[in-house]
C-alpha cells in the first residue's frame, strides 16, 4: 500500500516491491521447478514479474492484474526488458473464474493481495489455483498475517487498522482461516517462512 511513482514510459515504480523482491526471489528459487509455467495474480506494478522472470529464465512467467493501470505498467516494464519468458499481462480478477487463463501452470504466485482485497478474492484465488495447477504444483503467498499463537507486531496492527479504515472488507487474515480454505480446495500448507518486516511466505501444494 505504498505510493507508486509514475515513470515517463508508463511504468510505475513501487518502493515496497524494490525492497522485498530479493527475499521473495530467494524463496521462489528454492521451491519453484527448474522449468514450467508460472501465473502471477495481482502483479501490481510488474517489477516483481520482471525481477523473477530475469532471475529464472527457464520459467515462463505470466503476470496478471485486474487494474488497467497496473497492466499498463507491467507492459511497459516488459517492453523495456525484452525477456522472452515474460508474457504480456492478463486481466485476471482472482474472484472471477471466467477471467482465469487455461492451465496447466506449475505455480501460482500472489504477493500482497490477500489483505488488500475482499475475502471473495482469496476464495477465488484458492479455487482458481486448484483448477490451474498441475498435481504437486505450488501456490505461493506473501504478506502479513494473523497467527493464533504469535503476537501481532505493532506495525502490522497499525497497518491492519489502516486497511480496514480504507475498506472494511480489507485487513490481515488469520493464517488458520486461509489454510483451511486452501485445504477445502485440495491445497495443503507445506512451508511457512519468516520474511523481513513481519511478513511471511506461505507455500501450498496441490494434492
Amino acid at each position: 500500500m505504498d505510493s507508486l511513482a509514475a515513470l515517463p514510459d508508463g511504468a510505475a515504480s513501487s518502493p515496497a516491491a524494490g525492497r522485498n523482491a530479493g527475499p521473495i526471489q530467494s524463496v521462489l528459487k528454492a521451491h519453484l521447478p527448474a522449468r514450467g509455467r508460472v501465473l502471477e495474480i495481482a502483479a501490481g506494478s510488474g517489477e516483481h514479474a520482471l525481477a523473477f522472470a530475469r532471475a529464472l529464465p527457464d520459467l515462463d512467467w505470466t503476470p496478471s492484474d485486474p487494474s488497467e493501470d497496473a497492466r499498463t505498467s507491467i507492459a511497459a516494464w516488459r517492453e523495456t526488458a525484452g525477456l522472452d519468458n515474460l508474457q504480456a499481462p492478463l486481466a485476471v480478477d482472482a474472484a472471477d473464474p471466467s477471467t482465469w487463463p487455461d492451465g496447466p501452470f506449475h505455480a501460482v504466485v500472489c504477493i500482497n493481495m490477500v489483505h488488500i482485497s475482499p475475502w471473495a478474492a482469496t476464495e477465488g484465488l484458492m479455487g482458481g489455483a486448484a483448477r490451474a495447477l498441475v498435481p504437486g504444483g505450488l501456490l505461493y503467498l506473501y504478506g502479513p498475517w494473523r497467527e493464533a499463537d504469535v503476537p501481532l507486531a505493532p506495525s502490522n496492527a497499525d497497518f491492519d487498522q489502516n486497511l480496514q479504515a480504507r475498506n472494511p472488507e480489507w485487513g490481515l487474515r488469520a493464517l488458520e482461516d486461509v489454510s483451511q480454505l486452501a485445504r477445502d480446495h485440495g491445497l495443503h500448507l507445506t512451508l511457512r517462512v519468516e520474511m523481513p518486516a513481519n511478513n511471511l511466505s506461505l507455500l501450498f501444494r496441490k494434492v
